[in-house]
């Protein structure tokens, strides 16, 4: 018997059988629309991170404030202290002077929140002391208007840029141009001097486009009154120093801040690497998608069981038959063919289905869940490749069963 006699027999015996065929056939579509589903949603959890990540800004290290936490002093090692957030503008200047052959550029920071209202409008929002490098540092940019300068810095002028959010929960409008106008911050006169281009959803859900922006000497003196910074960014001069830069930073700052051993545990501060950063947010997501696989694969699996007991109680209605056909010259190879093409068919209609589902799924994760799911043609391959070689392993033992079979007996069988 040649392949097309296989496969002609084997879609006759399963039209027999509709609703049973396809039952079986739901299992492993179930099993391969879940592969698909999370691979998709993997691999566009991974990217997103990449992009958070990236958009943050370009060879990016991040020095933040220490955790207050019990650590030794020199003066009496056996006497624990309360560390203090110790960052300052002057270490930010320190850091851009002192290694000019591997930092670019240095921007400092300090966040709070503020009161800020616009005629009869008001709303609460973050705002940021920096200074004007922190375009540049952290791949940000102004749609209108422009950013304040090095002067209106050092001057402690009452300027301010406005992110989308905040314009938007004044105005009621995220495209709002608000630029020449003032606004109250605090119960105090700000000159919006730009609009900043709008960055969408950030790291932990936070809006990073909910931000007042003004000047570092401004926020610290006029604003939240405070004398030390909460962080500063640090744009390398290449990927390749990044490692250089961070040693650099942690040696200069243990120097300035009089920090003794032992280290990192003594540390007031703690320097993060982007390519770190980077690193550890993908492997968190390839675990998560690792898991989230297994299960998909139990699915396929408890889907070819389900194929080997059909297969098998097809074996035990067709017992006669099978010795029928063994009678009249049927070797067992044919009927060995017959069968596993009969399993073949339920699995690879099944994965075919499967696709569909999947991909549909993604599409509408995508469209109106707001997830980003990628879907992989080399994901939809694997898949399908998968859901024949389940079909073909569930279904040899009921096909064995059936090749095995003595005609006599197959006969007689009742």
């Amino acid at each position: 018997m040649g392949i097309l006699e296989y496969f002609r027999l084997a879609i006759r015996a399963l039209k027999s059988n509709k609703m049973r065929t396809a039952l079986t056939m739901l299992g492993i579509s179930i099993g391969v629309a879940v592969t698909i589903l999370v691979v998709a949603i993997g691999e566009g959890a991974t990217k997103s991170v990449a992009d958070q990540v990236n958009g943050m800004g370009t060879n990016l290290l991040t020095v933040h404030q220490g955790p207050r936490e019990m650590r030794l002093t020199a003066a009496a090692r056996t006497a624990p202290t309360q560390s203090q957030n110790t960052l300052t503008l002057d270490d930010a200047d320190m850091v851009m002077k002192l290694y000019p052959d591997t930092i670019a550029a240095v921007a400092p920071q300090v966040r709070g929140s503020i009161q800020i209202r616009l005629f009869g409008a008001n709303a609460t929002s973050s705002v940021l002391g920096t200074t004007p490098s922190y375009l540049a540092v952290n791949n940000q940019s102004v749609r209108k208007g422009r950013f304040f300068t090095s002067m209106e810095n050092e001057s402690n002028l009452k300027v301010c840029v406005l992110g989308s959010t905040a314009a938007e929960n004044l105005t009621g409008n995220a495209n709002a141009d608000l630029t020449g106008q003032n606004i109250s911050v605090n119960r105090d006169d700000y000159l919006v001097v730009g609009m900043l281009t709008t960055k969408g959803t950030g790291q932990g859900g936070q809006d990073p486009d909910d931000v007042v922006i003004i000047p570092v000497s401004t926020a610290m003196q006029r604003v939240l009154g405070v004398t030390g910074i909460s962080d500063f960014s640090i744009s390398c001069v290449s990927p390749e120093l990044m490692t250089l830069a961070q040693q650099e930073v942690t040696s200069l700052l243990r120097q300035r801040h009089h920090l003794q051993p032992p280290f990192p545990q003594n540390d007031d501060f703690r320097v993060a690497n982007q390519t770190d950063l980077l690193a550890r947010s993908e492997s968190v997501t390839k675990t998560m998608t690792t898991l989230l696989t297994a299960v998909a694969v139990i699915s396929l699996i408890v889907g070819g069981i389900g194929i080997m007991n059909v297969m098998l109680m097809s074996v035990k209605e067709r017992t006669r038959e099978i010795g029928i056909r063994k009678a009249i010259g049927a070797r067992s190879r044919d009927i060995l063919m017959q069968f596993l093409t009969e399993a073949s068919i339920i699995s690879i209609l099944g994965g075919l289905q499967g696709v569909l589902l999947g991909v549909v799924g993604a599409l509408l994760l995508a469209s109106f869940g707001g997830w980003n799911a990628i879907v992989s043609p080399t994901a939809l391959v694997i898949a399908l490749v998968v859901s024949a070689s389940v079909g073909i392993f569930f279904g040899i033992h009921p096909a064995q069963k059936a090749a095995s079979m003595h005609p006599i007996d197959a006969l007689r069988y009742e």
